[in-house]
């Protein structure tokens, strides 16, 4: 097994979850900016709403920026 492919394959993969993550952010925080009520308080009062929708944002980015992530490295 080629080694130097391995490690190239190792940092896409790094690459692509550090990219994922910095977009889950963005994702969040521009969430945070467009709705009438603060996030963070919410979802420390346990709002079950408001945490299935920013649930729903980082799985929905998750899947897309995997997908094209996935297919960059084809």
């Amino acid at each position: 097994m080629d080694f130097t492919i391995l490690a190239l394959n190792f940092a896409y993969a790094i690459t692509g979850a550090v990219i994922t993550l910095a977009f889950m952010i963005v994702g969040y925080k521009t969430f945070d900016r467009i709705t009438a009520f603060d996030t963070h308080e919410q979802l420390a009062k346990g709002n079950v709403a408001v945490g299935i929708v920013v649930g729903s944002i980082f799985i929905g980015l998750g899947i897309a920026i995997g997908l094209v992530i996935g297919m960059g490295l084809n």
